[in-house]
């Protein structure tokens, strides 16, 4: 769903807020140390946002108010308990790939949504 992932952020996201990395690359290790985070990192998504990491559900519904009409409307989610939306979110992360499938190959990023990748 990684993939999936960025593919849904890009296309509903045309201001162009988010930038990407893998969270094994070394972009991604030079941002997350120089943040708050602790704890060991999600094996999905994470999000820095002013300084600040944020993970699981934070990091989603925190991705979502920035996303076009209508994602921003489930951002309205964070008022929830933080335990009960990231049990949500680890539920659909176990069984992402039994209910969305696995793809065999990545997009492959035009030259513009390339820049959008850190090297």
């Amino acid at each position: 769903m990684c993939n999936r992932s960025v593919q849904f952020i890009v296309a509903r996201d045309p201001a162009a807020h988010f930038r990407f990395a893998a969270l094994g690359s070394e972009a991604a290790q030079r941002l997350l140390g120089e943040s708050v985070l602790t704890g060991p990192l999600p094996d999905s998504i994470a999000l820095i946002e002013h300084g600040r990491a944020y993970t699981r559900s934070a990091a989603a519904l925190r991705i979502a108010r920035r996303l076009r009409f209508p994602w921003p409307l489930v951002s309205a989610l964070i008022v929830a308990p933080r335990p009960l939306r990231d049990l949500v979110y680890d539920l659909i992360a176990r069984n992402r790939y039994r209910w969305f499938g696995k793809r065999d190959a990545c997009m492959v990023p035009t030259p513009e949504l390339r820049k959008r990748f850190l090297a």
